[in-house]
């Protein structure tokens, strides 16, 4: 497999990483946003979470966590912006899952996730209610 990020999580290719275990890498974004940017990933590959295996889900949430917790005592951000791109229509440029953890501090001239989208619906929440309900 060609997978930039497997090449990564693997240590094919160097990175800054600033937390590892048995499950999960997280390393700093080679274009950060924001001092401290970093992608948390699963060592094994999945394209997206729904590829993931269940078994894989909590210690690559775990690790989120850990890393998460690094970066708030090191860089003391006053916040964080925590988020997957899943699918290309979404912005996501490497196919292997990987969670963006961006510190924020006031001032940064970034807003809320509330604003990447503005597709409001046009049918109520009843009926988007039930077209999901609908294909369980």
């Amino acid at each position: 497999m060609d997978c930039l990020f497997c090449k990564l999580a693997n240590k094919e290719l160097k990175a800054e990483i600033i937390y590892e275990d048995e499950a999960a890498v997280a390393f700093l974004d080679i274009h950060p946003i924001a001092p401290g940017h970093t992608l948390v990933l699963p060592k094994i590959h999945a394209e997206n979470i729904l590829d993931l295996p269940d078994e894989a889900v909590k210690p690559l949430f775990l690790a989120l966590k850990k890393t998460t917790e690094l970066l708030q005592k090191s860089l003391k951000p006053e916040g964080f912006t925590i988020g997957i791109n899943h699918g290309k229509i979404s912005g996501q440029a490497i196919d292997h899952l990987h969670i963006h953890v961006i510190p924020r501090f006031k001032n940064d001239g970034g807003r809320s996730l509330h604003f990447l989208v503005q597709n409001i619906p046009s049918e109520s929440l009843q009926e988007i209610k039930s077209k999901i309900i609908n294909q369980i």
